[in-house]
């Protein structure tokens, strides 16, 4: 890249096409041993500039700008520095919704809509007016994306985080569902009144231990207690199938799906078995692996 870029990235020439400057971005990165350098830079140009795919497609030969080249250099520098792309844009993509993003929230993941297409599978109709409650909200991903496909139902989302809740409410809004949409702070499923007839949750379940070896996106940037499990992984499990099968949380023939660890199977389920819920049905995500457990009570 050539000219002058922003503080502490790489320099970008105002002059370079959009096209030009993507595929200079791409090699920055690769360069930075970013894998998938090319689809990166274009997630980065796009979203930051404002732009769509067809803007490439039919305006890729206009220049870039000074603005442009001083928002897309220093986006860059923290690429490459292990900065994921999300947290750089503030915003994500799940279950073909957008999501804003904060320090105190996960970034939604592919296989998380595993739980989701778990759920609904479980349930016998769409256009029931269910009870849904979502143990451990975060972005609200997991709810928002519930009430998106079940129009007559109504949610709760709990969490531990105000700045999470915070993004929750805004996401539920920003999708069209935030009438039907709740949000409030606790630990699980304390002071919860059921009964609810779905109940989802994608809790922290790495082991302490691991966590400092996670890849860096992960460790240095996602948020500490979504991810710590405790030492075996299974603490927020423990309290959460617990209240389920003994706190009247569930309704009677109602469903729960957690979503789990891959080597984590087994464990939740005898957690589930012991707090009385019927047999988790297991569901993988898109790589095969155990991603997701649906209990029934």
């Amino acid at each position: 890249m050539t000219g002058r870029g922003g503080p502490g990235g790489p320099p970008v020439d105002p002059a370079a096409t959009r096209r030009a400057a993507l595929r200079e971005a791409g090699a920055y990165l690769a360069a930075a041993g970013i894998a998938d350098a090319e689809r990166e830079a274009r997630f980065l140009l796009l979203g930051l500039l404002g732009l769509e795919p067809r803007d490439l497609a039919l305006a890729g030969d206009r220049p870039l700008g000074p603005e442009g080249a001083a928002t897309l250099a220093p986006a860059l520098a923290r690429r490459a520095a292990g900065e994921p792309v999300a947290r750089i844009l503030g915003q994500w993509e799940f279950w073909g919704l957008p999501f804003a993003l904060v320090p105190e929230t996960l970034v939604p993941r592919p296989d998380t809509e595993t739980v989701v297409e778990a759920a609904l599978a479980a349930l016998p109709a769409r256009d029931a007016p269910l009870r849904l409650l979502d143990l451990g909200t975060g972005s609200g991903c997991l709810l928002v994306a519930l009430l998106s496909e079940l129009p007559a139902a109504t949610g709760l989302g709990i969490d531990r985080s105000f700045a999470a809740l915070a993004a929750a409410r805004h996401n539920a809004a920003a999708n069209g569902v935030g009438e039907r949409a709740a949000f409030a702070c606790g630990d699980w499923c304390d002071a919860l009144r059921g009964p609810f007839d779905l109940v989802v949750s994608n809790p922290p379940y790495i082991r302490a231990a691991v966590i400092p070896g996670l890849d860096r996106e992960v460790a240095a940037h996602d948020p500490h207690a979504a991810l710590d499990g405790g030492e075996d992984g299974l603490d927020a499990y423990r309290p959460i199938l617990t209240q389920l099968g003994t706190g009247g949380i569930l309704a009677s023939g109602a469903t729960a799906v957690v979503e789990i660890g891959y080597d984590q199977a087994e464990a939740v389920s005898a957690l589930g078995c012991r707090a009385g819920l019927g047999p988790g049905r297991l569901a993988r995500d898109l790589a095969g692996h155990p991603r997701a457990i649906t209990f029934q009570r």
